[in-house]
């Protein structure tokens, strides 16, 4: 099969597009012919050596944590119903780093995947997974978010944030959107009731009063200004920064594959209720690119690799 790899840890540089070996079918793995995957923060973090004391790695690593596709085959021991044809999507996290996304052929626990909305192009879907379920545990599980309540989120227009929106939009909740002034027409498009300039002063300072809880996906300031965003300090959650969040009394949130969760944001798109922003979309052959582009950090929703099904 045709594969992202690299073999030593660096920069963008490092990674090439070649053939591979075919990923083997074990037991409990769903084998899946990708049509897409994304680029996250992580991948780039993981491509640089920052998070080798987070996971056990295995070089030469294939990047990627997002897939969708349709079903090759399933080892023996799957029972979650899935059968070749199928049409998945997933956060495909393994015990270690090495066998990612970005290739065509990709081996998935079978925990990790789950059917993919009807309504979302292999594009968009594979879009989704990773920053879909990151909002879900955090908006739903972490700050149990009520119908009525005010939930400010930290970088709203990014991949994480306009998921976060959305999920706490379609349960009911009134939020408060932090982002860039050229991204707050976006926020309000998406329902967005009050939009703050990050850059314009601390964020409690504009705030037109304290919220019931706040999502942070920034760190740095915007956490150390929370306790006076928020009515309660214990309704914090961050994805960033695990030390400073429990000094707060708060929540830190490590997303986690649970199909379980796919199948809730399925059902949110599938009922109008969460879309998907692509802020570009790159072929593998250029998945460097991607990389670089998300390393910019500047980046307006999510950015997606095709995957070629020949050559």
């Amino acid at each position: 099969m045709r594969a992202a790899v690299y073999d030593e840890f660096g920069d963008a540089g490092v990674i090439s597009v070649r053939e591979v070996d075919d990923p083997p079918v074990g037991p409990d793995v769903v084998l899946v012919r990708a049509h897409a995957t994304s680029v996250n923060p992580v991948d780039w973090k993981v491509r640089e050596g920052y998070l080798r004391g987070a996971f056990p790695h295995h070089l030469p690593i294939i990047p990627g944590w997002d897939v969708a596709g349709v079903v090759e085959a399933v080892g023996p021991a799957v029972g979650t119903g899935l059968r070749p044809g199928d049409e998945v999507w997933g956060y495909v996290r393994r015990d270690d780093v090495a066998q990612g996304t970005a290739a065509q052929l990709v081996a998935a626990p079978q925990r990790t995947v789950a059917l993919k909305p009807g309504g979302l192009s292999f594009t968009e879907a594979a879009a989704v997974p990773l920053a879909g379920l990151t909002a879900w545990q955090t908006v739903v599980e972490a700050l149990d978010v009520q119908p009525g309540e005010r939930l400010l989120v930290h970088a709203a227009a990014g991949g994480v944030g306009q998921f976060a929106v959305q999920i706490a939009l379609a349960r009911g909740a009134e939020v408060v959107g932090t982002a860039r002034p050229d991204n707050h027409d976006l926020l309000r498009d998406l329902g967005v009731s009050e939009v703050v300039d990050h850059s314009a002063g601390p964020v409690s300072a504009q705030l037109s009063a304290p919220v019931d809880a706040v999502l942070d996906l920034v760190g740095g300031e915007a956490l150390e200004d929370a306790p006076r965003q928020v009515r309660d300090p214990s309704r914090v959650a961050s994805v960033v920064d695990d030390e400073a969040v429990a000094r707060l009394g708060g929540h830190y949130v490590f997303v986690r594959p649970e199909r379980a969760h796919l199948d809730e944001l399925r059902a949110l798109v599938d009922a109008g209720r969460l879309r998907v922003d692509l802020a570009a979309t790159y072929p593998l052959e250029e998945i460097a690119d991607a990389h670089r582009a998300s390393e910019q950090g500047r980046t307006r929703g999510k950015i997606a690799v095709t995957i070629p099904q020949e050559g």
